[in-house]
């Protein structure tokens, strides 16, 4: 089921089991999500992965450190290398993952939801410039977890 460009408020009945987390390479946006919703929900069974494999983002750990999450020990891998194929929710953080999702559900009975969220690698300008642009994400990527998955 397409929840379509964005996100409803909150979903009604109980929270998924099972989210998958998907952007571009699965290097910043969806590993920060993953590791988000594993502290803040252990009890849902959380992965990450990305439409290419990218390559493990350090500024990601660094900056889930300061917020008071865990950073997981990360090695990004593409959804064509996911052991699981089934999840409750996909969110897609990128509009090439949302497409791919999409294409890849077909017919599931498997909720697909876009979250568009800012790359924020691509931020020119100074480190501090850099890191706020992770901490912003970060924020944004908490905020959208704690309204979607809290009853």
């Amino acid at each position: 089921m397409e929840a379509g460009p964005t996100m409803p408020s909150r979903a009604s009945g109980p929270p998924p089991s099972s989210v998958l987390f998907v952007c571009g390479m699965n290097a910043i946006r969806s590993p920060m999500a993953e590791a988000v919703t594993r502290a803040l929900f252990p009890r849902i069974y959380t992965v990450s992965a990305g439409v290419h494999k990218g390559n493990a983002d350090p500024i990601v750990a660094e900056v889930l450190k300061e917020k008071g999450f865990e950073p997981l020990p990360h090695q990004p891998q593409s959804m064509e290398e996911l052991a699981d194929s089934y999840f409750d929710l996909i969110v897609t953080l990128a509009p090439e993952a949302h497409h791919i999702a999409l294409d890849l559900t077909g017919a599931q009975a498997v909720e697909v939801e876009y979250w568009p969220m800012p790359d924020p690698s691509a931020v020119e300008g100074s480190r501090a410039q850099t890191i706020d642009a992770y901490r912003d994400l970060l924020r944004r990527i908490e905020a959208r977890i704690r309204e979607r998955l809290t009853t």
